[in-house]
């Protein structure tokens, strides 16, 4: 492995040596997820398959885009970055996911699924309008053709004027067991006894048949199309324009070689169905593929991780299952996050009233939406970048419909480790725009727990209850968990007031407690909800000469913003602070980035120093 810097360089290794290589890289990944968590299985199963592609498009010309980007670990550990593998996911090292700004071997920067036909098929486009040479192939798998932008790419493929790739990675797997009838169509196709076995016979004696010429090359080809199309009718890739090769053993690198090389000139699409298995190599993966998607640091000898705790994720399932028992009309939507989303045991106890719709969160939303119209009480529980996908959805088919329907946004705010793609940043500003929707964000296991039952039972419409992953940050002695407006008990004779939501509440209670220490009567107040936020609400701290706004969340178009329009509208005429997130935010642990985003207790505490009309005042 150490030989090999370069895609390049996988041409000079035999046959032996490239699974050898395939066992190296294995190692390399195992211990590295080991130690700084990741995504574990995925990568596993597409090692062969990664050293296959690049062994047969090893240039710059030729450009790669893998679907949610989370397998890529072996294509980074040989296009230069085996060096820096083990600052992956690390404040300042590589991402655990593709990334444009990182090398120029990662032509797309990706983390959500079902995107990278499209993708690669616009690369193929401009380097055709271009006049460029070289190939394009788009990785999809990992359940990625549960969502509907997989087939809108795959439509727009079958006209593809030249050559143009798909490689179907399928691991019956996305995190939980693929669902829906896409998975049982390629099951069947996997499965079909009479299609394998002809296929087998009539390969190995075309094997022996001598090629005479172009002409008999494209006649035996004719023949084993015809064969297909008889033993099999066809596949739904063939009916949408591409040509099917396949399915062939993900694991089998002289044979997935031989299978690029001899399709990577056909001047059209084409689609090679591979089957892989999901933690191939590392015997608990392959057990569990689905706990070992993303994993965090464990123990390799023993699989395990250390004693996990309670998390708001586990909090919420367990409040839903606790409402559902009593309610026959609480149901669960998932897009194919179960495990993620902590409906592991809604699932199990409620199987009737639970519904995985694959990887479709446009879908999700709808489908939520429809059970509600007929008077059920739907929660769709999703995470906060993958919400993104259902802005439309949540307006026209929910909002609009004044359906009442609880979204259980998942992983709002800062996450940490996964980064760009998946902060949960923005769904406070957008859902801020849509009538008809109120959102609760808790600071506490408790908060949460009154939240959703709020949301079921108190309020009308569209409902989101948003919370951040993993466990509660500080919870203050004196907190109580309230509606609306909670503040310290001597707010009144406060001259600066810390406005927040969610988690960052327990840090303005510590940067409050620290400017008081130095003689500034400070006073921390909570908002939940955070929309609408009633003018009557922030009347209550116009006392305030002076307000400090922390959100964990885009600046422009936030809470923070709203709420300075509101203070404008009561007639408060103070000195108004907005501090909020801007841009991207790169991967790091979580508590380090809260920290140099200056969200922390004492991050808070010195902004407030620096900003503050009032310090200043008096201190001259």
């Amino acid at each position: 492995m150490n030989e090999i810097h370069c895609p390049q360089d996988l041409r000079r290794l035999s046959g032996a040596e490239l699974r050898q290589l395939s066992g190296e890289i294995r190692s390399l990944i195992i211990k590295t997820t080991s130690e700084n968590g990741g995504h574990l299985a995925s990568n596993l199963g597409v090692v062969e398959l990664t050293i296959a592609l690049h062994y047969v498009f090893p240039t710059l010309n030729d450009r790669i885009v893998w679907d949610v980007g989370h397998q890529a670990y072996t294509h980074k550990i040989l296009t230069g970055r085996r060096e820096r593998i083990g600052t992956i996911r690390k404040d300042g090292g590589l991402s655990g996911f593709p990334n444009r700004a990182e090398s120029p071997y990662d032509p797309f920067t990706v983390g959500h699924a079902s995107a990278s036909i499209s993708a690669a098929l616009g690369l193929a486009q401009g380097k055709l309008l271009a006049g460029e040479p070289g190939n394009v192939v788009a990785v999809i798998g990992d359940g990625a053709l549960t969502g509907g932008m997989a087939y809108e790419g795959l439509n727009n493929a079958g006209r593809f004027p030249g050559n143009f790739m798909v490689v179907l990675n399928d691991n019956t797997m996305s995190i939980s067991e693929n669902v829906g009838s896409i998975a049982g169509y390629l099951a069947s196709i996997r499965t079909k006894p009479g299609y394998l076995r002809a296929k087998g016979r009539i390969e190995r004696f075309l094997d022996h048949v001598p090629l005479i010429g172009a002409p008999l090359h494209r006649g035996i080809s004719h023949a084993k199309a015809t064969l297909k199309k008889l033993l099999y009718h066809g596949t739904l890739f063939e009916d949408m324009g591409l040509r099917y090769y396949g399915p062939f053993d993900g694991h089998n690198i002289e044979k997935l070689i031989e299978v690029f090389e001899n399709t990577k000139s056909i001047p059209s699409p084409v689609l090679i169905h591979v089957m892989t298995s999901k933690g191939k190599g590392y015997s608990f993966a392959e057990q569990d593929p689905g706990a070992f998607h993303g994993v965090s640091p464990f123990d390799v000898e023993t699989g395990e991780t250390p004693s996990s705790s309670d998390s708001f994720s586990s909090v919420f399932g367990a409040c839903l299952c606790e409402l559902a028992e009593k309610d026959r009309r609480i149901c669960a939507i998932t897009a194919a996050m179960e495990l993620g989303t902590g409906l592991t045991g809604f699932a199990a106890q409620f199987p009737d009233r639970f519904f995985d719709v694959g990887i479709a969160e446009e879908h999700a939303v709808t489908f939520s939406a429809g059970v509600a119209a007929t008077g059920q009480l739907p929660v769709c529980a999703v995470y906060s970048t993958f919400l993104q996908r259902g802005y439309d959805q949540i307006l026209h088919d929910a909002a609009l419909q004044n359906v009442h329907l609880v979204l259980a946004v998942d992983r709002a705010g800062i996450v940490g480790e996964d980064g760009e793609t998946h902060q949960g940043i923005f769904d406070a500003a957008f859902l801020g725009t849509i009538p008809n929707l109120t959102v609760f964000s808790p600071v506490t296991y408790d908060d949460l727990r009154a939240d959703l039952r709020c949301a079921l039972y108190e309020c009308g419409g569209v409902v989101v209850v948003r919370y951040p992953r993993g466990r509660q940050l500080f919870k203050p002695h004196d907190y109580l968990t309230s509606r609306s407006l909670y503040g310290q008990r001597d707010g009144e004779t406060a001259q600066v007031a810390l406005v927040t939501y969610g988690r960052l509440f327990s840090y303005a209670y510590q940067a409050c407690e620290a400017l008081r220490a130095k003689g500034l009567a400070a006073v921390a107040y909570r908002l939940d909800p955070i929309s609408p936020v009633s003018e009557e609400t922030v009347k209550q701290i116009t006392f305030v000469k002076e307000i400090f706004f922390f959100e964990e969340g885009a600046e422009q178009g936030g809470v923070g913003e709203h709420f300075e329009a509101l203070l404008n509208r009561s007639g408060w005429r103070g000195a108004y602070h907005l501090r909020g997130i801007r841009g991207f935010v790169k991967h790091a642990p979580m508590l380090e980035t809260l920290r140099k985003l200056g969200f922390d207790g004492d991050g808070m505490a010195e902004f407030v120093e620096s900003e503050c009309v009032t310090w200043q005042k008096r201190n001259d």
